[in-house]
């Protein structure tokens, strides 16, 4: 057909060449448009080619075949084939299942005998955080999800303040011109004056067309990574020369048969204002500066620091149910399968991110940002503590986990949490407040190092489910993970937390584990010299010495009578 067109004279040459010029300029500028469908094949390439192959050979044979009932016979097949296919890996979720089974087999998994330490405790809750975020921005503004993420020495929250999605004017014309960051420490997060930095971005979540995050990112892939990268989360956050960088975590598909998704990199895309030059670059380039996962160790704030996708880790500590075998999964086994809990009423899913201290182990891991996950058997009704998972955050390619089921220590987990804090304090209204996000708590308390569960209890708005409470000052629990013990600690003083469940639990721990005193108050008696008043007082006699001279005094007496 073009072929013929092209033949036709002068002006249709003309023409199809323009056209295709035209066509090659919209596949270069447009990529970030259909990227997710080269995406779609690679994720699927097994599938994709094997289907073609399956549709080939029906046609031809189709075709082939004169007699009308063999023609049915064969649509009949085909029909059965993908009814089939459809019905054994999406419906019962057998592509998932091998997926992954390629995530868990590509693993570099890591069992440790030691729980660590947790260090640097959050105190609110992403979703409190989020919210309060929200009530100190204006109507045209919005903020971004809040991500923990290592500042310097320090582990804070940190969000943009960015052009709403409402109206779509100022994401065309407006910049991303403040970034909040604030102390996840603190029991009292301040959203105002040195917590809400100024720093502009051309390039943001809210933005639209080639301004958009997303877009920008896919436009700066070579060839090659519009097949096998995909941004996910973006985080904001200090470089090593101390300038607020935009950081956007990339999945990277591996594998043929069952593609899964690792852990790609980063984009780091610079602060600066939107200018034309800008807009060339973007259009034709895209922005940021890619580093690669072997790369990133050459950027210190980029270590110890959280800029793992959460999809990649939650299929990582989800593919910990093969374990036990690839058929362990499936529902007439199930002797180890395990699950990811889902916690109700929109709050944030696992992972929950934690600071956590391996120096007190001998495992050779850092100390920092890690996202953790409390898996539990598969049955709703069973929400025992199977395992701990720590998964670098940085993306490090390492995978540690604690099994706790193996040594039988019966821990509870993170979903029977709610209903023991319910219990513990029946005069609350439960109906307007929940306790949300039990994130772990590990500490070497008398003589042992114990597992307890940190829970906020938070307001929940009857018109907004997203819309979450827990004041400047919230009510604070520890749960321990082993007697169920509920412990309401005082947010205002961190330093006084392990003393107060020591005084409630330490009479349980000491007659089941026959452990000593500790958090004991010496008393010592400190010897004052006399004043002058001291010398003209009466001494002080003890009661020995008064016996002696009650005795005396009677033999005193008797002497008295016999003369």
């Amino acid at each position: 057909m073009i072929k013929s067109y092209w033949n036709k004279g002068k002006k249709q040459k003309r023409i199809t060449i323009i056209a295709a010029l035209l066509l090659l300029i919209a596949l270069f500028v447009l990529r970030d448009d259909y990227q997710p469908a080269l995406l779609f094949v690679r994720k699927y390439i097994f599938i994709v080619l094997l289907s073609l192959l399956v549709v080939f050979l029906g046609i031809r044979k189709f075709r082939r075949t004169v007699s009308v009932f063999k023609r049915f016979v064969t649509l009949g097949t085909l029909v059965l084939f993908f009814g089939g296919f459809y019905l054994l890996g999406w419906h019962f979720k057998m592509y998932n299942y091998m997926r992954t089974f390629n995530v868990f087999n590509n693993l570099n998994k890591i069992e440790i005998y030691e729980l660590p330490l947790t260090q640097n405790e959050r105190i609110q809750p992403l979703r409190n955080i989020f919210s309060m975020a929200n009530e100190s921005v204006g109507e045209t503004k919005d903020v971004s999800l809040p991500h923990l993420v290592r500042i310097g020495n320090e582990n804070k929250w940190t969000m943009a303040i960015q052009p709403t999605e409402k109206y779509v004017w100022q994401g065309m014309t407006d910049n991303t011109e403040e970034v909040f960051a604030v102390s996840s420490t603190t029991p009292f997060p301040r959203f105002s004056n040195e917590n809400r930095i100024p720093v502009t971005f051309s390039i943001g979540e809210s933005l639209k067309f080639s301004r958009n995050t997303y877009n920008a990112v896919v436009q700066r892939f070579n060839f090659f990574q519009l097949f096998t990268l995909e941004p996910s989360d973006t985080y904001y956050m200090k470089s090593d020369e101390g300038k607020w960088v935009e950081v956007v975590s990339l999945i990277k598909w591996k594998g043929f048969l069952f593609p899964y998704p690792t852990f790609g990199g980063v984009m780091v895309i610079d602060s600066g204002k939107h200018d034309f030059g800008d807009y060339i670059e973007r259009i034709l380039i895209g922005k940021g500066t890619y580093i690669p996962p072997n790369e990133m160790k050459n950027y210190s704030y980029l270590t110890r620091q959280n800029t793992l996708s959460e999809k990649v880790s939650q299929l990582q500590a989800e593919s910990l149910k093969f374990l036990g075998g690839f058929s362990d999964p499936l529902p007439w086994n199930m002797e180890t399968a395990v699950k990811i809990p889902e916690m109700p009423k929109d709050q944030n899913q696992q992972p929950y991110v934690t600071d956590f201290d391996f120096s007190t182990t001998d495992v050779d891991a850092y100390s920092g940002l890690y996202h953790w996950f409390g898996l539990e058997p598969v049955g709703d009704e069973r929400t025992s503590l199977s395992f701990s998972v720590f998964v670098p955050a940085d993306g490090t390619n390492k995978f540690y986990y604690y099994d706790h089921a193996a040594k039988k220590q019966g821990y509870a987990g993170v979903s029977a949490m709610p209903l023991k804090v319910q219990e513990s304090r029946k005069e609350y209204d439960w109906t307007a407040n929940t306790p949300v996000e039990f994130r772990p708590y590990i500490k070497d308390i008398a003589g042992k190092k114990r597992l307890f569960f940190m829970g906020t209890i938070s307001s929940i708005s009857d018109r907004n489910a997203q819309q979450f409470d827990g004041s400047a000052t919230p009510d604070l629990v520890l749960i321990d993970s082993e007697y169920r013990d509920v412990v309401w600690i005082d947010v205002k003083h961190p330093s006084q937390w392990d003393k107060t469940v020591y005084d409630q639990l330490n009479e349980a721990w000491r007659s089941s584990e026959g452990i000593g005193y500790y958090f004991t108050e010496i008393i010592r008696e400190i010897e004052v010299a006399p004043s002058v008043e001291d010398t003209m007082s009466v001494p002080i006699v003890d009661e020995k010495t008064m016996e002696i001279r009650r005795l005396q005094r009677q033999i005193d007496s008797l002497k008295a009578i016999d003369n």
